[in-house]
């Protein structure tokens, strides 16, 4: 069936006559005619009787009608989506990993809103270690990660924007220190943290693993054991006094966080609009 063979049903069934949604469309009224004519013939029904100069809906007419409103509807908003401007609105869907949820993002969504109050912003969680399916799948439009600078897992682009360096970090109360906190294994710095360990005598530490970032600090602040964690996580309770940071070589341990996308996503002018915002606010 065609559009515009709807669109005369529709018509039709509004203006209560054929004549009469001839001269609402433009057409000749044979046209009309031709148009029903092929649409009840595609149906194998007929939608409309025609009862001297009156028209009325056959009941298989009003089982259809709503149908086409909803097709001419869909129509129009389809046309409205691909000819409306570039200004960004509407829903976007981001994913993040629980530090960037928990200590970055707040920050830059303020700032993103601000810039963009058009958008419709949902957060939703990523998995290390799905995150390339999580992707292919549409849950979400970009990911937020704090990663590897080598990180590139397949079909990602992984778009790298700020240097993050890790902080081993204990309580600045001193207590006996003799449980080394870990995070998850899937965690992307839980291998550092482990050649640290290697390094300076694993054995005399007893370990244990939350899969908290947030659970992590929190167990060192009340003098519970050493984590090393991201320096964006725990730098606000370092220049408290809070906590205690000790010193080791960074240089070939730094993350880098990263915003990921889909090698095959098309940019909407919502993630655009996201991905330019990001290189604006990690400049200032």
């Amino acid at each position: 069936m065609e559009l515009r063979q709807l669109l005369t049903f529709k018509t039709i069934v509004d203006t209560g006559s054929f004549s009469a949604a001839a001269e609402e469309l433009g057409y000749a009224q044979s046209s009309i005619t031709a148009h029903m004519k092929a649409l009840e013939k595609e149906l194998g029904q007929p939608l409309l009787d025609r009862l001297g100069k009156t028209v009325q809906l056959t009941q298989t007419g009003r089982r259809f009608l709503p149908y086409v409103e909803e097709m001419l509807s869909l129509h129009d908003t389809a046309l409205e989506a691909v000819t409306q401007n570039d200004t960004p609105s509407g829903p976007l869907t981001i994913g993040a990993t629980e530090s960037m949820m928990v200590y970055w993002l707040p920050g830059f969504i303020n700032h993103f809103k601000k810039m963009h109050p058009a958008v419709e912003l949902q957060v939703v969680p990523v998995d290390y270690l799905t995150v390339a399916t999580q992707l292919q799948q549409n849950e979400m439009d970009i990911a937020m990660l704090l990663e590897k600078p080598s990180w590139k897992p397949p079909n990602v682009t992984a778009l790298p924007f700020q240097e993050e360096r890790l902080s081993i970090v204990q309580s600045a109360q001193h207590f006996p220190v003799e449980t080394m906190l870990f995070t998850e294994k899937a965690c992307s710095w839980r291998p550092i943290f482990e050649e640290y360990l290697h390094q300076h005598g694993q054995g005399i530490f007893q370990k244990l693993e939350l899969p908290s970032v947030e659970a992590i600090k929190q167990c060192v602040l009340c003098g519970l054991g050493i984590s090393m964690l991201p320096n964006f996580v725990v730098e606000e309770q370092i220049k408290k006094g809070e906590l205690v940071a000790t010193a080791w070589d960074t240089t070939h341990h730094s993350l880098q966080m990263f915003a990921a996308v889909h090698q095959n996503k098309w940019h909407s002018a919502n993630m655009t609009a996201w991905l330019d915002t990001i290189q604006l606010f990690t400049k200032e």
